[in-house]
């Protein structure tokens, strides 16, 4: 396999070479120590959560909760890696959870429904749980699935609210203690052209960074009439349109692109302040669509973040644009990430579907943390920054005023879900 830089300079129809590459990057950052340059080859090469082992010493029994749209599709690649043995599904509709069941050969012992079915895989004699639920349900299942012993792979967003946020924070703890692994799956720092122009942002090939600009643009999901119970919205992402079920479109789709910028960043925003409101035709769900916020760091950055989730045909975007004294660069999700240092030939590369390969990527690392012991799982800690950063964002648009993270940790305002009439 060719560990060629996917970089190319935008000037110029030819691929450049890995060694000039790495040659740009190291002028670009050479004011900034040994730190990139111990790391500099890195990105450049296949990750090492991308390259399956070249054999499994054992198979990770597995649970999965939530078996639709997601999570039928990404317990598949569980299954393609080769580590992992799905034992147990289950899902709030029993059908869903048969379905699942059927093309995975799950026995049909092991398919359980209801809200009580992720505590049923619990005790199903699994290692390791897959949580793909709407948002409000993460913190109870990932709580309760750390508390007996098992390892937790979960989406984002962690939570609709400060608890929920402050119960997956207490979790992760509490995993690491008991040396068990817990992973939130976020595709964009899993690619190798992202990280590749990571590496030059945090080694100071910007100089210092003034201003980021986050983008989250997509087409939205259905938002039909309400029903009796929340029966209806727990089903093919209408949940998103709910803040009580989803935590809002921010926090559900934008989440994506904030994440990037913590990522890089390393740290989460102090205070937010910005508009947002619902445009969708016939809205019933109390999720607002559209957005416009400014975040505030305590180091003075400046962060825009702009947003929608309608269905007018805009082009998807989630990306990470950064401005800083001596050149910008762009984190994407899909299409091309950039560098580009004033005075030199600007960077850019495609970055290659993210959507399947970084979820394979994940699944790996999760394999690798628990076949080789790693308990540190650092993915929570900036999967819950990340979630309170849209917290803050989502409540400091609907107040109209300018809002603190301290505020809102001080606060703790809890959003209570209705879950009356439903199947226990």
């Amino acid at each position: 396999m060719s560990h060629e830089s996917p970089f190319v300079h935008d000037n110029q129809p030819s691929a450049c070479s890995r060694r000039r590459f790495l040659g740009n990057t190291l002028t670009a950052a050479a004011a900034a120590g040994p730190f990139f340059s111990a790391s500099a080859g890195l990105a450049a090469e296949q990750p090492e959560a991308e390259a399956k082992p070249a054999a499994f010493n054992r198979k990770i029994k597995i649970g999965l909760v939530g078996c639709g749209g997601r999570g039928s599709w990404i317990i598949k690649f569980f299954q393609e890696h080769g580590g992992y043995d799905v034992h147990a599904v289950a899902d709030y509709f029993q059908p869903v959870a048969d379905r699942c069941g059927d093309a995975l050969g799950v026995d049909n012992k092991r398919r359980f429904s209801g809200l009580s079915g992720y505590q049923k895989v619990i005790a199903s004699g699994i290692e390791a749980i897959v949580l793909k639920v709407p948002t409000c349900f993460f913190a109870e299942q990932a709580g309760a699935a750390v508390a007996a012993g098992l390892h937790v792979y979960m989406a984002k967003p962690v939570a609709v609210d400060v608890p929920g946020c402050l119960r997956i924070e207490a979790a992760g703890k509490l995993a690491t203690e008991k040396q068990k692994v817990f992973f939130v799956d976020y595709q964009i720092p899993t690619d190798p052209v992202n990280q590749q122009v990571a590496e030059l942002i945090r080694s100071k090939g910007l100089g210092k960074l003034a201003k980021i600009s986050t983008m989250g643009f997509g087409g939205g999901h259905e938002d039909p009439p309400k029903t009796a119970t929340i029966e209806s919205r727990l089903q093919n992402l209408i949940w998103d349109n709910d803040i009580a079920i989803g935590g809002s479109f921010l926090a559900s789709y934008d989440i994506h692109a904030i994440d990037a910028a913590i990522w890089i960043l390393g740290q989460r925003p102090i205070a937010a302040e910005g508009i947002t409101r619902i445009c969708r035709d016939d809205p019933h769900g109390d999720s607002h669509d559209v957005c416009s916020l400014l975040y505030e760091y305590a180091d003075g950055l400046v962060h825009e973040h702009s947003g929608q989730c309608l269905p007018n045909g805009a082009d998807g975007d989630l990306s990470c644009r950064f401005y800083g004294q001596t050149g910008h660069a762009t984190i994407a999700y899909w299409r091309k990430a950039h560098f580009h240092r004033r005075g030199e030939e600007p960077l850019t590369a495609e970055v290659v579907d993210l959507y399947p390969a970084g979820a394979k990527r994940n699944i790996a690392s999760f394999y690798r943390d628990i076949t080789a012991g790693r308990f540190e799982n650092p993915t929570v800690r900036r999967a819950v920054d990340g979630c309170l950063t849209c917290i803050l964002g989502r409540e400091a648009a609907q107040r109209r005023a300018r809002l603190t993270m301290e505020e809102i940790l001080k606060e703790n305002k809890r959003i209570e879900v209705d879950l009356s009439g439903l199947k226990v």
